[in-house]
Formats: C-alpha cells, sequence, structure tokens
C-alpha cells in the first residue's frame, strides 16, 4: 500500500476506536506528499469526561483481575502486536514520514516492553516484609495500590513506542489509561491498541481522545490520578505545574540538545556510523537524537572525513519498504524549524559539510541530513534543540574540555560516548550530566534496555519510564505495620522513662551489629 493509499474504509475503522463525538475533524498531513492524509474526528471536554468515568469503572475489575490474569493478556497482545505489525508500519510512515526500519524501532521497542511488563510486574509489586522499628516488638509490610486512571499525552515522533512504554506498565500495575494522541499519531496508536483489546484489555480500560492540547490535553491532566508526558519542555513545565496544582504527580521527558564525544583512541570508522545513525534517525526528529559532536583533534580530520562520507551515501526517500536510510519531515513547521536554523548558522558564518537544503524533488518536507563546523553561541542551532537531522561537529583539545562542552547545556537526556576502553567511556559517561549516557552507540544501547530507567535532567524532564521505576510511578507504596506483642510499647511519660535504658542499649546494639 503507498503512503497515500490508506484508504477512507481503514481511516473509519481504525477511528471508530477514538472517543471523539465533538462532529469537529482536522485534516492530516501526509509527510511523503503534503496532500491531506484523513480526516480526524476531534474529542471534546466531555468525551475526555465520559473517557475517565468508564475506566475508572473497568479500572477496578482489572485492578481485581490480578496479576496473573494482566500477564496472560499482556503476553498474548505481545503476539498479535508482531502478527499485525506491517499494518502498523504502513501507518507509522503515512503518519510520520520516516523509514521502515525506523518505524520497525518502534515495533521491537513495544514488544520488548510489553513482554518486559507482563513478565516483571507481579514481582516487582509483591507486598514485601520491611524491617520493624524495634525488632520482634514490630513487624511491617509494604505493598502497592495502583494509582487509578493514568493520564497519557503522546507526541506525533514515536507514536507507538512512546505510548507503549507509559501505558503498559500502567495497565499491567493495575490502572486504567486515558491517552490524548497527537492528531498525527492517532492512527498508528489506535492500530497498535487493537492487538491489546483483542488479547483482554477492556477497550474502556485503554481511551484514546485526540483534540486541541489547550482543550484536551488540559481535560487529560485534570482528570488524571498521574500524568504521563512527552514533549516540549515549556509544554511539559504547564503540565507538571497543572498536575501539582492538583497534588497529582507527574512524569516528564522532555527535550534535549544531546552530545556525542568522540575521543581520541575510537575507531573512527565505528564512531563515524554511529553518529550518523543517532543523527538522522527518524530524521533527527527523536527526543534523544544526537545533535552535538565533540571530537578530540588527534582524530578530528579523520572522523568528520568518514562522517561526511557517511552522510552523502544515506538513501533518502518515501517508500513503504527497508530500501531507504532516511525518510521525510514531518510537518511544513519541522521543515521552517530545520531550515532557518541551518540558514541562521550560515549567515553568521558555519561552514556547511554536507546536506543544507531541502529536497522538494522527493517530496515537500524532506531535508538533507547535515552536518556544520564552525558553529558558535551567537547561532541558534548551538544550544537550542533542533529536533531534526542537524549536527555541530565541535573539535576539542582534551577529555575535560569534551566533557565541560557536553556538560554545558540546560539539558540533560541522552549522550554518547565513543571509545577503543569501556573502562575510560564508562569514567567519561560517569562525568556527563544526563539521565542515560551510551558507549560505542548513539542512542539504542539505553534506550533498548527497557529493565533500565529512562528519563532527563535538568529542564529534559522529571522522572523515569523503564526499569522497575517506571512501573513504581504507577503505584502508591502502603505501609502496615503490627505490633507482636512480645513487648507493650509505652503510652505514658512514666512507662516511656522505664524504657529509655533499654531502647538505648538497643540503638547502640543495633549499630554495633551494623543493622539497618
Amino acid at each position: 500500500m503507498p503512503a497515500t493509499d490508506l484508504t477512507a474504509e481503514l481511516t473509519a475503522e481504525l477511528t471508530s476506536d477514538l472517543s471523539a463525538t465533538s462532529g469537529e475533524t482536522a485534516t492530516v498531513i501526509a509527510p511523503f506528499t503534503g496532500q491531506p492524509l484523513h480526516e480526524l474526528p476531534l474529542s471534546s471536554a466531555q468525551d475526555v469526561a465520559d473517557a475517565y468515568a468508564a475506566a475508572r469503572i473497568a479500572q477496578k475489575a482489572w485492578r481485581d483481575a490480578g496479576p496473573a490474569h494482566r500477564r496472560a493478556v499482556l503476553l498474548k497482545a505481545h503476539d498479535l502486536l508482531l502478527e499485525q505489525r506491517d499494518g502498523i508500519l504502513d501507518l507509522l510512515q503515512s503518519e510520520s514520514g520516516k523509514t521502515r526500519g525506523q518505524a520497525f524501532e518502534e515495533i521491537f521497542q513495544g514488544a520488548t516492553v510489553t513482554r518486559y511488563y507482563a513478565v516483571s510486574a507481579a514481582r516487582v509489586l509483591r507486598t514485601r516484609a520491611r524491617r520493624g522499628g524495634i525488632p520482634t516488638v514490630v513487624q511491617a509490610r509494604v505493598s502497592y495500590k495502583p494509582k487509578g486512571v493514568i493520564g497519557v499525552i503522546t507526541p506525533w515522533n514515536y507514536p507507538v513506542s512512546l505510548s507503549l512504554m507509559d501505558v503498559i506498565p500502567a495497565l499491567a500495575a493495575g490502572n486504567a489509561v486515558v491517552q490524548k494522541a497527537d492528531n498525527q499519531g492517532v492512527l498508528s496508536i489506535l492500530a497498535s491498541r487493537r492487538p491489546f483489546i483483542e488479547a483482554g484489555v477492556p477497550a474502556a480500560l485503554w481511551a484514546v481522545v485526540a483534540g486541541p492540547g489547550e482543550e484536551i490535553g488540559n481535560a487529560v491532566v485534570d482528570g488524571a490520578d498521574y500524568v504521563c508526558f512527552t514533549g516540549s519542555t515549556a509544554t511539559g513545565t504547564r503540565v507538571g505545574e497543572r498536575a501539582a496544582s492538583r497534588l497529582a504527580g507527574a512524569s516528564l521527558e522532555l527535550g534535549g540538545k544531546n552530545p556525542l564525544i568522540v575521543l581520541d583512541d575510537a575507531n573512527v570508522d565505528t564512531a563515524a556510523a554511529g553518529a550518523v545513525a543517532a543523527v538522522v534517525s527518524s530524521m533527527g526528529q527523536l527526543c534523544v537524537s544526537i545533535e552535538r559532536i565533540y571530537v578530540q583533534r588527534a582524530i578530528a580530520d579523520r572522523f568528520t572525513a568518514a562522517l561526511v562520507e557517511r552522510v552523502n551515501r544515506l538513501v533518502q526517500g518515501p517508500a513503504l519498504d527497508y530500501s531507504t536510510d532516511i525518510g521525510s519531515l514531518t510537518s511544513q513547521a519541522q521543515l521552517e524549524r530545520v531550515t532557518a536554523q541551518v540558514d541562521d548558522a550560515v549567515a553568521k558564518g558555519a561552514t556547511v559539510l554536507a546536506g543544507g537544503k531541502g529536497r522538494p524533488d522527493l517530496g515537500p518536507y524532506f531535508f538533507e541530513p547535515t552536518v556544520l563546523a564552525s558553529v558558535t553561541p551567537d547561532m541558534t542551532c548551538f544550544a537550542d534543540e533542533t529536533f531534526g537531522p542537524l549536527v555541530a561537529i565541535h573539535v576539542v583539545d582534551t577529555e575535560d574540555e569534551a566533557v565541560e562542552a557536553a556538560n554545558d547545556s540546560e539539558y540533560g537526556l541522552n549522550a554518547s560516548v565513543f571509545t577503543g576502553s569501556i573502562s575510560r567511556g564508562r569514567r567519561v559517561a560517569d562525568r556527563i550530566s544526563a539521565g542515560s549516557v551510551n558507549i560505542n552507540e548513539g542512542y539504542r544501547a539505553s534506550f533498548s534496555s527497557v529493565d533500565a530507567p529512562m528519563g532527563g535532567m535538568k529542564k529534559s524532564g522529571l522522572g523515569r519510564r523503564n526499569g522497575p521505576e517506571g512501573l513504581l510511578r504507577f503505584v502508591d507504596a502502603r505501609t502496615v505495620a503490627n505490633a507482636t506483642g512480645l513487648l507493650t510499647l509505652p503510652r505514658s511519660g512514666r512507662e516511656t522513662e522505664k524504657l529509655v535504658p533499654v531502647m538505648l542499649l538497643l540503638l547502640r546494639a543495633l549499630k554495633a551489629i551494623r543493622r539497618r
């Protein structure tokens, strides 16, 4: 199916799963052609309220069904997701303009996350005994209660993987979800949701809405017991403030200006190949994409030449198969953003080593992957997030200089270090202020490690997805403690006075034996 041949029947079938009764629609544009892809029904604030009401009813039954039932449903959904991958891949490409290979990364990530939480949720959330305040006299147990209904706000750039990385742990923990999908990714999300409904997730347990952020996004935040947001730092800050005003928690994955360091002992070809992949994945429209490269002077010329040569060999175009390396930017707004940053840099003295211009012969939003040198602080692309296939190369003399430059940013989402020594790479990684650091890889090592937490420092976000941390954000920990009856706890001043010598002896003894 060509990217422009999305049938009205398929669109109607998918959007029938959307909670949208306003009667209003929005035109969604196909990135490969710039032509209308489909008309999207939009939700109203009442649709969001109704979705929350139904989700709260469904959540109680889902919670009570227990972890074994949830595990079985999610594992079945895992298999169905893989079986239905081709249709989802078509939709992902049609809505985003990314290549088939980059779209498959989303399916791989979604399946991995689903399997991980299906298998690990019961273990992570099982009730555990904890040490009581007075050994043998007091016992304590900690259990976990699902928060209720989770509000998830998903961006357009990685609609399937970023959706499932939040929705699945929420469901695995016994919650319901009301999700606001970006208009440009609604069909991909609805298509990837279907395997879960077919596997046994009640439709009301995972509702999807769409519409303007000011109305629908705010309504999702206002109704949630916990909020997950992925997007810009500016919007995420407002989402966090809005949730906090209700004392609702939030996890926010926000912007990044991600650095890559090439140390002087790195394999030049390996580093160049890894850097290119990290810069152009999904046309750089990935929160963890690399936008700054710091290479030590001893190998700078060789690395730069290898990088440029690889960029110039990339195959760009629209294709619903694996024949292309890079696709299109997703929208006119993205094209304007990237073009403006390149034009600004060139006007102020930057040198274009590769790319630097649009490719209207391929499609309206195609832009060449671009490598710049001589980028200075007065240029917009020096510190501002591009969110496109643009990278600046900076030559540094020392490892310390590279680390200092990498950390000189208001962001701290992802970073990368290429080196011939893993131990050296780890030492450098420990000095970088970023939520994830990859050694001899651009982003996929950490991004694919779903047992490890993912998130940002500084203005790149709050909280963590993936790993046990990504599950525990969706539950409230509760302590149930009891007295064993071996000793009556004091209830008056006189009773306490009698026990003070014993309690002091106990405290000193516990310290002496290193007892927690």
